[in-house]
């Protein structure tokens, strides 16, 4: 769900103490964000005449006569005391994304924020694998936007795991497909420890497990096992390989 932004505005004075020591006084806008950072802007550009950015403590305090505000970080503090204030108000605030579309179901936006499509009036989340790309494609199952990601090979799927798994479909893919090095069992596609991993199908007797990366196989390493063109270049699955130690 969306958090709140608080506003305050007023003549007020503003003291920091810390390396930007200084005093001013003026009719400023304050801003709290969520995370407690403080800006104070006044008439003039972009910067804030005065800000700190998600102190250790903050308290408010309002009253009919105005807001004052305290705001700590280490040896940094941020004092705000209105002398006439001129309002306050309280809003709802979410993170920015690049829009992506909207739900098919609430009809509210969508957004990509960081490795998350998140609609942004219930805060619904759909997390991104590592790497993915958000399609202009929507899913015709439900709706929702389709994502790009590469685990051993490309695949498109629904952002909603629970409409389409990635990890399904490189299962489907690459299940027993490559040998272990140490055993020589099967290597199946498994999810441990919140990981995508080949593993020894020998397991517990045979303990040995690969993360799979974000690319694409391109060929076969001196060792057996496959090789990944990933966005740092080419690597073994075995990221400890002696082949691509100096690549």
């Amino acid at each position: 769900m969306s958090e709140t932004i608080r506003v305050f505005a007023g003549d007020c004075t503003t003291t920091f103490e810390g390396s930007r020591a200084r005093t001013q006084r003026g009719r400023v806008v304050v801003v709290v964000k969520p995370d407690r950072t403080v800006l104070v802007h006044d008439a003039d550009g972009y910067q804030p005449v005065s800000w700190l950015t998600r102190p250790d403590s903050l308290t408010v305090e309002t009253d009919a006569s105005g807001f004052g505000l305290v705001a700590r970080a280490d040896d940094q503090v941020l004092r705000v005391r209105s002398h006439d204030s001129a309002g306050r108000a309280e809003y709802p605030v979410t993170e920015a994304g690049a829009p992506v579309g909207s739900h098919p179901s609430t009809g509210e936006p969508l957004v990509r924020t960081g490795g998350a499509v998140v609609a942004l009036d219930s805060g619904t989340e759909y997390k991104l694998p590592a790497g993915a790309t958000v399609l202009d494609e929507t899913c015709e199952e439900c709706g929702l936007p389709t994502m790009r990601a590469e685990r051993g090979a490309v695949f498109e799927l629904c952002v909603d795991r629970a409409c389409e798994s990635l990890d399904d479909a490189v299962r489907d893919r690459f299940d027993g497909e490559w040998a272990c090095p140490d055993c020589g069992s099967d290597l199946r596609i498994i999810r441990r420890g919140g990981r995508l991993l080949a593993g020894c199908s020998a397991y517990p007797d045979c303990e040995t497990a690969f993360s799979i990366p974000a690319g694409v196989v391109v060929g076969e390493c001196d060792c057996g096992l496959p090789t990944f063109e990933t966005a740092r270049g080419r690597r073994c699955l075995d990221g400890t390989c002696e082949e691509f130690a100096d690549g």
